[in-house]
């Protein structure tokens, strides 16, 4: 079935499908962002009560009040008795601004509950505040537009292969739908140069080292200047300079836009960026340890 090309989306060549229909590569390149991101278009026609501005339905924490708040947060997986719980009573806070690294075990529960804060699950049982949004019983739309406030780095760059790094970056700009072709060029352009990347905004990823790929990604996360950034082991693949490279670029561009960052890691030599270390164990937040500001680098430069 010939399908028409979503509004939202940019007719740009794919180099690696020169025989293709323009129109399905991009729609495939795009399949899972539009899934987790689905911009206002006339292929999606909203009731415009499902679409208020975004912030009306998050507006930014007040001075004092955390950006993250969880309280007696409790999932599991499985029904009967395959039903296996997987997080217990979780208490937490974090406040705007900070640097928080949470590590433990494989199968401890970090990335389940990154996913939650994310909104890419749902809440079960218990209370998750992200930007003093309420995320227990949020309605899949409401958690489609919450998600619009978090950049998401993957341990994975999941760069697509077809898109040049400044294409790449553009992505996430464009689940946002309301910026033009011009801005979002231009934006891509400055937040490559920002992770020292500007030379190479026409580079595909098959050209670009393992710490220039998870750069890139970086600026995709960072580019639409989200509240929080939220990553999953984003050194794991990463030898020890461009791991702390990575980081360095995170702490800087962090620090310089006033976000907060969660981040998963099993990368013991990166823990001194943080503000705060949490550790899981079996489900259970084991430790919560401050970090004072000697045993944290100071801000890096950005090269």
């Amino acid at each position: 079935m010939n399908l028409p090309h979503p509004p939202h989306l940019p007719h740009l060549p794919c180099p690696l499908c020169p025989l293709c229909s323009i129109a399905l590569c991009r729609r495939n390149i795009l399949r899972l962002y539009i899934t987790l991101y689905p911009p206002p278009s006339t292929l999606y026609p909203p009731p415009s009560t499902l679409y208020p501005p975004p912030s009306t339905l998050h507006p930014p924490p007040m001075p004092h009040s955390p950006m993250i708040s969880i309280r007696d947060l409790n999932h599991h997986f499985g029904q009967g008795r395959l039903r296996k719980q997987v997080l217990f009573d979780i208490h937490l806070d974090i406040d705007p601004g900070e640097i928080v690294l949470m590590t433990g075990p494989s199968g401890s529960g970090k990335t389940t509950l990154l996913t939650l804060i994310s909104g890419l699950r749902s809440v079960q049982a218990g209370s998750l505040r992200v930007l003093g949004q309420e995320l227990h019983g949020a309605r899949k739309q409401q958690l489609v537009l919450a998600r619009r406030h978090n950049g998401y780095i993957f341990q994975a760059h999941n760069l697509h292969r077809s898109l040049t790094a400044g294409q790449n970056v553009q992505m996430g700009l464009e689940v946002h739908g309301e910026y033009t072709r011009q801005e979002m060029q231009q934006q891509a352009a400055d937040m490559l140069e920002a992770v020292g990347l500007g030379d190479h905004i026409d580079y595909y990823p098959e050209k670009l080292s393992g710490g220039q790929k998870q750069r890139v990604a970086i600026a995709r996360a960072l580019v639409s200047r989200p509240a929080l950034v939220l990553a999953d082991e984003p050194t794991a693949a990463l030898d020890s300079k461009s791991g702390r490279d990575v980081v360095n670029i995170m702490q800087s561009l962090a620090r310089e836009r006033g976000c907060t960052i969660l981040m998963v890691t099993h990368d013991n030599r990166i823990l001194d960026i943080a503000d705060r270390t949490l550790h899981m164990e079996d489900g259970t937040l084991a430790n919560n340890t401050q970090h004072t500001p000697t045993q944290r680098t100071p801000m890096a430069s950005v090269g």
